[in-house]
């Protein structure tokens, strides 16, 4: 799956990164603890959280997280849209809850990532 069918599947807005759409994604996982996502990402893995700030951006670009996907109609504030800019992160924001978002991308075929020990 890419991130054009994830936009179309959580009628998600398109925050950052329009022409990084294409980018492949096999895993994801859905946390406002950024603790936990260091603990449970693998590659090629989008990040859904309702955590909106710089430290969400961070921790996405520390384990080469390409794609955060702002859940519940959050959108992050100039400051962490300039820093995944700076770190080529793509953004979206969708209406849908944590839950439904993961039971949506779920569904339609994304598991879940497991696991990684570093």
């Amino acid at each position: 799956m890419n991130l054009r069918e994830v936009k179309q599947l959580l009628d998600a807005e398109v925050l950052l990164g329009e022409e990084s759409l294409d980018k492949e994604i096999k895993t994801v996982f859905a946390c406002d603890l950024m603790s936990d996502v260091l603990a449970f990402v693998e590659d090629k893995t989008i990040l859904l959280t309702g955590l909106v700030n710089p430290h969400t951006i961070r921790t996405a670009e520390m384990m080469d997280i390409n794609a955060v996907v702002f859940v519940r109609g959050k959108t992050p504030d100039e400051e962490t849209l300039k820093l995944a800019k700076e770190t080529n992160i793509v953004i979206l924001s969708t209406k849908h809850i944590l839950y439904t978002s993961c039971g949506i991308l779920y569904s339609n075929g994304l598991c879940g990532a497991n696991l990684v020990t570093r």
